[in-house]
């Protein structure tokens, strides 16, 4: 079996909201919505795609994990846009330097960059 793609789905309030967060303030490239009050919706970026739900599907709190290519950068950005950052960047053991922000739903995006040295900071 070969697997094409993920796209997780994820609880949210207010979809219209949680979309405007992901692509105004995470940088997602586009977006789409399901009925005149949303319900259902998407964000996109060129390999990403996450799907929001008002009802009956996923729970506050859920995590996921996005690879960037530069997230000293990326902070920067996010910090700028004001975004709900909860852990800035730091080295971790397992080559991975990573930071923690959180949606207005609760979910925690953990973005992280491979690193080649493992020493945290």
């Amino acid at each position: 079996m070969k697997f094409e793609k993920l796209t997780p789905v994820l609880y949210s309030a207010d979809v219209s909201r949680s979309i405007a967060y992901y692509t105004e303030i995470l940088g997602f490239e586009g977006k789409w919505l399901w009925d005149e009050t949303p319900t259902f919706g998407g964000a996109f970026s060129e390999e990403l795609n996450i799907f929001f739900c008002k009802d009956g599907q996923g729970h506050p709190g859920t995590w996921l994990y996005i690879d960037v290519k530069n997230i000293d950068e990326y902070h920067e950005k996010l910090k700028k846009a004001g975004a709900k950052i909860l852990e800035i960047p730091e080295n971790k053991a397992w080559n991975m330097r990573e930071m923690l922000v959180q949606d207005p739903d609760g979910h925690i995006i953990r973005f992280g960059q491979e690193i080649e040295e493992c020493a945290e900071d």
